[in-house]
């Protein structure tokens, strides 16, 4: 994928992503508050936070149990695991999936961010079978990182970032913390 190209489609998701939460009959933005949403605070795009990477599987997926926001749990299989350098250092994240049978992962984090720019709670990253390159790796693309529903509203319950996915470093890209009315978006 060209510069440009990556570029434009991640645009086109912001912009589609302020459309959802700003419009949809299901988004995670309390009603009284979306009539005033005017978008997301983004990091500004950063290509050398997109990795194309091999997923260091592991041999017997350990199932794990995952805390929520509301104190209530969630089952997820430990998959593998991402290797990247940032800055010359390396840094190594969980990947999970819900089910074995599954072709997608999921991938909390935390970072240096949290609490002062991004969600305190920490980041997802989701990654979908198109996610990979004709060599079976993946496109690991922090510009896509989002945050969690319960970052918006306190009703919806979302799983906590496991210890082994805190990383020290700060992974300036995706999505910054939500403020509600007057503090997003400007």
């Amino acid at each position: 994928m060209t510069d440009d190209a990556w570029l434009d489609a991640l645009r086109t998701h912001r912009e589609q992503k302020d459309r959802y939460l700003a419009g949809d009959r299901n988004s995670p933005i309390p009603p009284d508050q979306r009539e005033v949403f005017d978008g997301l605070d983004y990091f500004d795009p950063d290509p050398d936070l997109r990795f194309e990477l091999e997923l260091r599987e592991y041999d017997d997926p350990e199932r794990i149990t995952i805390g929520t926001s509301t104190d209530g749990e969630r089952a997820y299989l430990a998959w593998g695991r991402f290797e990247f350098e940032v800055d010359g250092e390396s840094y190594a994240l969980d990947a999970y999936r819900a089910d074995a049978d599954e072709d997608r992962l999921w991938v909390p984090f935390r970072d240096e961010t949290n609490a002062e720019e991004t969600y305190g709670a920490g980041r997802y990253l989701d990654l979908e079978a198109a996610d990979r390159t004709d060599d079976g790796r993946w496109v690991v693309d922090f510009n896509y990182t989002y945050n969690p529903f319960c970052a918006y509203s306190p009703r919806y319950e979302c799983p906590l970032v496991p210890m082994e996915n805190w990383l020290e470093v700060r992974i300036e890209a995706g999505e910054k913390d939500y403020e509600g009315p007057g503090g997003g978006g400007e």
